[in-house]
């Protein structure tokens, strides 16, 4: 019992002394942020503005007026297309992209990030007679795209240095 107990503090103090840490949101060094631009009841926007306000030190405001910094989407969009398919005619491969064009703006207007676009492809095999599964995992991998968006984005707001 004793030589137990003697080892699971040893473990513990290993696991401590290691340095190991869980990855946190990066600081940004503003301290509120507008989001405009959006569409409406947007996912995209939404999920943008929960990890900003993960954040330690920034806040997503309502208002423009009330913002140190402005980020502005550009254009946000889902898209579709036919990769692959048979000589009769029926689709076999899609490819899934969603893109997103942004800039950050300081409320004065100093533009802190021109114009950039992040575009993300996915490739997803199809057939007919697993339709039903097929817009499940469509579903799925446009999901996983808007979250890889958004931690790109993230990464662009905490580069910033100088507003």
């Amino acid at each position: 019992m004793a030589c137990r107990r003697a080892f699971l503090l040893a473990s513990i103090a290993t696991l401590a002394g290691c340095g190991f840490e869980l990855r946190r949101a990066p600081e940004l060094r503003f301290t509120t942020v507008h989001l405009s631009g959006f569409k409406p009841r947007s996912a995209l926007a939404e999920e943008l503005r929960i990890n900003i306000n993960l954040s330690q030190s920034t806040l997503v405001v309502d208002s423009p007026a009330q913002a140190q910094v402005v980020f502005e989407a550009l254009n946000e969009a889902r898209e579709k297309s036919v990769v692959a398919s048979t000589a009769a005619g029926q689709v076999r491969e899609l490819q899934l992209r969603t893109r997103l064009s942004f800039r950050l703006r300081t409320a004065a207007g100093k533009e802190l990030i021109p114009a950039t676009e992040i575009v993300l492809n996915r490739d997803m095999s199809y057939s007919e007679s697993a339709a039903l599964a097929k817009e499940d995992e469509e579903r799925l991998l446009y999901r996983a795209m808007q979250s890889d968006i958004v931690t790109q984005v993230i990464r662009r707001l905490a580069s910033v240095q100088a507003l």
